[in-house]
């Protein structure tokens, strides 16, 4: 038995309880199981409708142009015409990624046109499979920026329904009919191999059409490229959605596109080239034909068959020297040429490399075709707005400038060394004066022969690499692996989703109860009433009633509500056990707000005292607003006179207020508030109240007073100190946690004396922790009470 003293202290102590927080929920348990089943249905459902996703995969080999290509067999290795700066693995993923690239593929694939069969739930991608094709007579150009969603569902052999998405639009066309929408023609056939009588049975089928670049741009999003292997040479390219055959014929034809691109690039850099030197062979053969026709007018005009044996001696002192004007007036006359072609063609053309090494023209040649190159793909996707293009044509003018520069500081530096091997030339002439000025310029006219043969065969050589090169061009890319796809689906993940659902299911009204739980400020059983209980004892507990059930108690009453009050009388007896028995006990029942059940209380305890052969008067002192005659309306005699009559009436007697109740052979006396007066505190302050309690202390075992409200009116505190002891009522779903700090108070400063706490209206129902709060009164008490059955009772706490 709890003990019921008087608590004059606090103990510091923690009020968490992890076991009633967990009742809190398991009392909930039916909600939480129906949304842990809920969730996993769901993610069953989930994974049933799903269409599932597929990983296709494929791995490239970027191919060295400098180790790999056919050109570095040629005599000169072929680097000097053709070779481009290497691009990284970097600008070839973005070539893999461009959309001019992707765009090119997915025309060539039609992959713009879907084509879906309609099911029950869902409706599922038919990629090369559909029964139904359509066949656009409108330009391609056209077709590729339009959009459009469709339903084709077949009504006879021949004839089919054609329905619009998102419109009223419903025709009956032929197999083959020419048909007109939204500026589109097209017609409907069925797949070619199909058995005879099938159209009809066919199935809707929902034809979309997406614009070009849009799903060009879905791809590009979904396509993933990562470098592999340890030289950083290979790529991989994979991408994930639910048609795998449509993902390996994307990833198979992107490759190939990309490697007819690379191919493209080289061919047109070496039919630029093979353009100039043919040019410049033709130019060149004009000129040597004309020295050559100036050599025999010379020797015809001066009868001359050879100068060999004449300048033999001359031609051993200073062959030197001619070798080096030879090789600089050749690289002049190359540098010439360039530029000539710098300044004949379109600023953005493709420039050949002669293999001028002075001043770093070969480099900027090459870099400059490399820019061009770049300038031209990005072309290819956009506009010379596209800022990337914009920046490249900066960096081609800025090379252009400095090419004519370095053309010009090269001529002049050539220019320095012959002025040098001339002067050295006119010393010579100095020393040889006798020989004959037949000499210098038959060698002059022989030099520029010499100079224009050695030109001729230079072009020559380079018209064959680069016709070769043309020929033989190697690809940017191998293919190591086709694309192929994995077996197992990437999304949806089955476990993980059915596990998760399950989870979320659970999680959710977990997760509601506790924002509930969180954010209720009431009192819902004797844990609430825990920082309460510090101060005050705890007297008992009183079940809710159910609608079928009475809120009076009766003789030998074996339910719940009257094991209650009895539970409480004991402890109350406990409470009182000390006190002088002379004279009767004042028992005063109040609460914080009205509703709480004071009255209720007050009622069903002075039965319960009674039924135990006790004398008890019952008061009611709630003359604001009373309530004590709800219960006593049927059993009262013909005295209708009450407490305010008696307060305000000196002549009144207490026995003119008094009515004997008799119901069930359970004797109470009782009082009742009267009229409601307009000055009730006054009333009470009087003396009579002081002297109708003394009087029935000397008459009765008890004397219960229902008092009013303490918190909302000051009527009890002013009769308080007249009490024994005070039952402060309190209810469960009712009385809010923040009100309990006010009967504190009011026991710490005295103003109600034997203070003792009730809890009304418990649901026991809702807690399995009974023991911890207080009795459960679920199991019946009492002999004679009738045993449930295990079924019954598993029934009433499913479906209660």
């Amino acid at each position: 038995m709890e003990e019921l003293q008087d608590f004059n202290e606090e103990k510091e102590e923690s009020n968490f309880d992890l076991k009633a927080e967990i009742y809190k929920y398991l009392a909930y348990w039916k909600w939480i199981l129906f949304g842990f089943l809920i969730g996993g249905l769901l993610a069953f459902l989930y994974n049933r409708y799903t269409i599932p996703k597929y990983r296709t995969e494929s791995t490239i080999l970027i191919v060295n142009d400098q180790e790999k290509n056919a050109m570095s067999a040629l005599p000169s290795g072929g680097g000097a015409i053709l070779s481009l700066e290497n691009d990284g693995l970097q600008n070839h993923i973005e070539k893999l990624k461009s959309k001019q690239l992707v765009e090119s593929v997915v025309d060539e694939l039609d992959l713009n046109v879907s084509y879906f069969i309609e099911g029950n739930v869902i409706k599922v991608e038919a990629y090369k499979s559909s029964p139904i094709l359509i066949e656009f007579i409108t330009k391609d150009s056209i077709v590729n920026f339009s959009n459009a969603n469709i339903f084709v569902t077949p009504v006879s052999d021949t004839s089919f329904r054609l329905e619009v998405s998102d419109s009223d639009y419903s025709e009956i066309y032929e197999i083959g009919q020419i048909i007109e929408l939204n500026d589109i023609k097209f017609t409907i056939l069925p797949r070619s191999g199909g058995e005879e009588g099938n159209f009809k049975r066919t199935s809707t089928v929902n034809i979309k059409l997406t614009p070009l670049r849009e799903v060009a741009n879905n791809f590009i999003q979904s396509l993933f490229i990562s470098p592999k292997g340890q030289a950083k040479d290979i790529l991989s390219l994979s991408i994930v959605n639910p048609s795998s055959q449509k993902s390996e014929d994307f990833l198979n034809k992107l490759m190939e596109r990309f490697n007819e691109e690379g191919v493209k690039d080289k061919q047109e850099v070496a039919e630029n080239t093979t353009a100039f030197i043919q040019e410049r062979l033709e130019m060149i053969t004009t000129e040597l034909d004309s020295v050559e026709v100036g050599i025999a007018d010379f020797k015809r005009e001066n009868r001359l068959m050879s100068v060999e044996s004449g300048a033999s001696e001359f031609q051993s002192k200073f062959s030197a020297a001619e070798q080096e004007i030879f090789n600089l007036q050749t690289q002049l006359e190359l540098l010439n040429s360039i530029e000539d072609l710098l300044r004949q063609q379109g600023k953005y053309d493709f420039l050949p490399e002669v293999g001028i090494s002075d001043g770093g023209v070969s480099g900027l040649i090459s870099s400059y075709n490399s820019i061009v190159m770049e300038r031209n793909m990005y072309l290819n996707g956009g506009t010379e707005k596209n800022p990337v293009v914009e920046t490249l044509t900066e960096q081609l003018d800025s090379l252009r400038d400095n090419l004519f520069d370095n053309i010009s500081s090269t001529r002049q530096s050539l220019n320095v060394k012959l002025r040098k091997l001339d002067q050295r030339e006119n010393i010579a002439e100095g020393k040889f004066s006798n020989f004959p000025g037949l000499e210098k310029g038959m060698r002059n006219i022989e030099r520029q022969q010499q100079i224009k043969e050695q030109l001729y065969l230079f072009l020559l050589q380079r018209r064959e690499e680069a016709a070769i090169s043309f020929a033989a061009t190697a690809s940017v890319a191998r293919v190591i692996d086709s694309a192929f796809t994995i077996d197992k689906p990437v999304d949806p993940a089955p476990w993980l989703i059915l596990i998760g659902g399950f989870i979320i299911g659970l999680i959710i009204p977990i997760l509601i109860i506790f924002i509930k739980n969180l954010l209720d400020t009431k009192v819902h059983h004797k844990g609430d009433l825990g920082p309460l209980l510090k101060s005050l004892p705890f007297i008992g507990e009183v079940p809710r009633i159910a609608q079928d059930q009475s809120d009076i108690i009766q003789l030998n009453d074996r339910s719940p509500l009257a094991e209650s009050f009895r539970i409480l009388r004991t402890n109350l007896a406990y409470l009182i056990q000390n006190k002088d028995k002379s004279a009767g006990d004042v028992i005063f029942v109040t609460s914080t707000v009205k509703g709480e059940g004071k009255t209720f209380i007050s009622y069903n305890l002075s039965r319960t005292l009674s039924s135990t052969n006790k004398t008890v008067l019952l008061i009611g002192a709630d003359i604001r607003n009373p309530k004590l005659h709800r219960y006593t309306s049927n059993t009262l005699g013909a005295k209708e006179k009450g407490l305010s009559d008696y307060l305000y009436d000196y002549e009144v007697t207490a026995s003119d207020v008094i009515s004997k109740t008799n119901d069930d052979n359970i004797s109470v006396d009782v009082i009742l508030s009267g009229p409601i007066p307009p000055n009730p505190a006054e009333l009470l302050m009087n003396d009579r109240m002081e002297t109708l309690i003394e009087q029935a202390k000397t008459q009765y075992d008890y004397v219960i007073v229902d008092t009013a409200p303490a918190m909302i009116v000051t009527d009890t505190l002013l009769i308080s100190q007249l009490a024994d002891y005070t039952l402060y009522v309190t209810r469960a779903d009712f009385t809010e946690k923040n009100l309990l700090d006010f009967p504190k108070d009011l026991k710490k400063q005295g103003k109600l004396k034997g203070l003792a706490v009730i809890l009304n209206d418990v649901d026991y129902s809702k807690f399995s922790y009974g023991a911890q709060y207080g009795y459960s009164y679920g199991y019946g008490y009492g002999y004679g009470v009738d045993k449930e059955s295990r079924w019954k009772r598993l029934k009433r706490r499913l479906f209660s």
